[in-house]
C-alpha cells in the first residue's frame, strides 16, 4: 500500500514538471504574442505622423547632432552650448558663372556657378542648385547640378541645336530651416552655334543629361529595368521610440529609420525560423540614454503602399507591418557615445517568423518568405579602383526610404571612397556627394547591383552638418559577423519582451 502511494506520488511529481516544462514555453509565446499586438496598436497615424528621422551628424569640429540639413541639428550627446541653431536668414550667393552673358556655345557646354552660403557661420551651407534652361520659344528645363568642388556647381548639357534666344540662369537653395533660403540669379542670354540649320521650333525632348561620373545625389529607386530587383521587397521602413532621458521615466520619443531582411548566406535562406534585419546601431540602441528602442515596427516594401503615405494601416501594405522580438548591438557601441562609436554603427533586429502575433496585414506565413533577403559580405568590397563611373569596379548605391519624400524609396550612387570621422580614427566607406533624405539611417550599401540585386558591404551611418556626403561602417574586418551569431542563434524564449525593450549587447572582441 505504501509503495503504491509512492508511487502514485512520483506519478504526480512526473506529471506535474512535465505539465510545467511544456507550458513555459507557451506562456512566453502568448506574453510575446500579445505584448507584439500591443506594439502594432501603438502606432496610430498621429504617432507615425510625429515620428522623426534619427539620423546623425559630424560638424567640422568633429561635434555630433542629431537632426536633419533641411530642419536644423540639435546636440547629440553634448551640452545644448554646442548647439548648431538654424537660425540662417540669408540667401546664398551666387558668382563665377560660366558661360558669360552673350556667350555663343556648341551643340553642348558646361554650364558652372560658384555658390557659397554662411549658413552656421560656413560657406558650405548649400542645399541644391539647379541650372535653368530658357529655350528661344520661351518654354523652361531644370537641370539639377553637381558640386564639383571649391563651391563650384556644375553640369554638361548636350542636345543643343542653333538658334539664337536661348538664356539661363541659376536656383540655389540653403539648409536653413522651413526648406531653405531660395534665390534665383539674373538671366544670362546665349545663341547656339553648330553649323546646323536652325530648327523652326525648339526641341520638344530636353537636352540629354548623363550624370557626371555616374554620380546620383538623391533620386527615387525604379521599380524596373536596370533598378527594381530584390532590394524593393527586402529592404524597408523601421519606427521606434527612444527615451528622452537616461531614467527612461520621461517620454519615449519616436522615430523613423531603415533596413533590410538579409541572408545568413547565398545559399541558406531560412535563417533559422526567424528573419533577420540589418540597421544602424543608432535605429537599435540609443547610445545616449543607454537603452534598446521599444516598439519596433519594421514596413518591408513600404514604397508599394495603396496608401498615399505611412499612416499606420497595415492592410494597405503589400506585406504588412512586423514587430521583431528583439535587437542585436557591439557592446562597444552601447558602452560609448556617437562619435567615439562610429566603428560599430550597425545593428540586427530579430523577428521570430513562428510567432503569428509579429504580423499585421495581409496574410503571409512568414517575413523571410516574403520578403526574401539579400546577402552580407563581409568580403574586402572595392574602393578608389581609379576608374570613374558605373562600370567601375567601386561604384557603390545606397538606399533608404525617405522622410520628407514619404513613402518613396530613395538612393544615391557614385565611386566609393573613405573617409576618418576624426584624425587617427577608423576609417568609414564614404559616397561623397550623397544627399539621401531623412529616414535612410540604417538603409543598405551594395557593391555589386545588378538589377536591385547585390549583397550588403554597409549601411548609411551619418554625414556633415555643412556638406553633402554620407558614412558607412565596415562590415569586413569588424564585428558585424559575429554579432550575426548572436543574431541566428539567440533563444527567443531567452528574451524578455514584455517591456517593450530587448536586445542583446554582444562582445565580440
Amino acid at each position: 500500500m505504501l509503495t503504491q502511494r509512492h508511487n502514485f506520488i512520483i506519478e504526480l511529481l512526473i506529471a506535474f514538471i512535465v505539465l510545467l516544462v511544456f507550458s513555459i514555453p507557451v506562456q512566453a509565446a502568448e506574453k510575446s504574442s500579445v505584448h507584439k499586438a500591443k506594439v502594432i496598436e501603438h502606432w496610430t497615424p498621429a504617432r507615425i505622423k510625429s515620428a522623426q528621422p534619427r539620423d546623425f551628424f559630424l560638424d567640422p569640429q568633429g561635434k555630433a547632432y542629431m537632426g536633419s540639413r533641411k530642419n536644423g541639428f540639435s546636440p547629440y550627446g553634448q551640452s545644448l552650448a554646442g548647439q548648431i541653431t538654424a537660425a540662417d536668414t540669408s540667401d546664398p550667393d551666387i558668382n563665377n558663372r560660366f558661360p558669360a552673358d552673350g556667350a555663343t556655345i556648341g551643340d553642348s557646354s558646361l554650364f558652372s556657378a560658384q555658390v557659397t552660403d554662411n549658413e552656421f557661420e560656413s560657406d558650405t551651407g548649400v542645399r541644391s542648385v539647379s541650372i535653368v534652361i530658357q529655350y528661344p520659344a520661351g518654354n523652361t528645363e531644370s537641370f539639377r547640378a553637381t558640386l564639383t568642388g571649391a563651391n563650384t556647381w556644375a553640369v554638361t548639357l548636350r542636345g543643343f541645336s542653333d538658334s539664337t534666344g536661348w538664356a539661363w540662369w541659376v536656383e540655389a537653395k540653403d539648409r536653413a530651416k522651413k526648406g531653405g533660403n531660395q534665390i534665383t540669379s539674373a538671366a544670362f542670354n546665349f545663341d547656339v552655334a553648330t553649323g546646323a540649320e536652325p530648327p523652326i521650333d525648339p526641341p520638344e525632348e530636353p537636352p540629354v543629361i548623363p550624370p557626371a561620373d555616374g554620380i546620383i545625389q538623391n533620386a527615387q529607386w525604379p521599380v524596373e529595368g536596370s533598378h527594381g530587383g530584390a532590394v524593393l521587397t527586402a529592404a524597408g521602413r523601421i519606427y521606434f521610440e527612444m527615451p528622452s532621458n537616461r531614467k527612461r521615466k520621461g517620454p519615449w520619443d519616436g522615430y523613423v529609420c531603415s533596413g533590410t531582411v538579409i541572408n545568413d548566406s547565398d545559399t541558406d535562406t531560412s535563417n533559422n525560423g526567424r528573419a533577420i534585419i540589418i540597421t544602424a546601431a543608432h535605429c537599435a540602441y540609443d547610445d545616449a540614454n543607454k537603452a534598446f528602442a521599444r516598439n519596433v515596427l519594421f514596413i518591408p516594401n513600404q514604397g508599394a503602399t495603396t496608401g498615399t503615405r505611412t499612416d499606420g494601416d497595415c492592410s494597405n501594405d503589400p506585406m504588412g507591418c512586423w514587430t521583431p522580438h528583439f535587437a542585436v548591438v557591439d557592446d562597444d557601441w552601447s558602452s560609448r557615445t556617437f562619435p567615439n562609436n562610429i566603428p560599430w554603427d550597425y545593428a540586427y533586429y530579430v523577428v521570430d517568423d513562428s510567432d503569428s502575433g509579429a504580423h499585421e496585414g495581409p496574410g503571409i506565413a512568414g517575413l523571410q518568405a516574403a520578403a526574401g533577403g539579400l546577402p552580407l559580405s563581409f568580403a574586402t568590397p572595392y574602393v578608389n579602383d581609379g576608374d570613374p563611373g558605373p562600370s567601375s569596379i567601386d561604384y557603390t548605391h545606397a538606399l533608404g526610404y525617405s522622410y520628407s519624400e514619404d513613402p518613396n524609396f530613395m538612393y544615391c550612387a557614385e565611386d566609393m571612397t573613405t573617409v576618418d570621422y576624426k584624425e587617427g580614427s577608423t576609417q568609414n566607406w564614404w559616397l561623397g556627394h550623397c544627399d539621401l533624405s531623412g529616414g535612410s539611417s540604417g538603409g543598405p550599401w551594395l557593391q555589386p547591383v545588378t538589377a536591385g540585386n547585390g549583397p550588403i558591404m554597409s549601411v548609411n551611418s551619418w554625414g556633415y552638418t555643412t556638406q553633402s556626403g554620407m558614412a558607412g561602417p565596415y562590415l569586413h574586418s569588424s564585428s558585424a559577423s559575429c554579432l550575426l551569431s548572436f543574431a541566428e542563434s539567440t533563444d527567443f524564449s531567452s528574451i524578455d519582451t514584455r517591456f517593450g525593450e530587448a536586445g542583446i549587447e554582444g562582445a565580440c572582441d
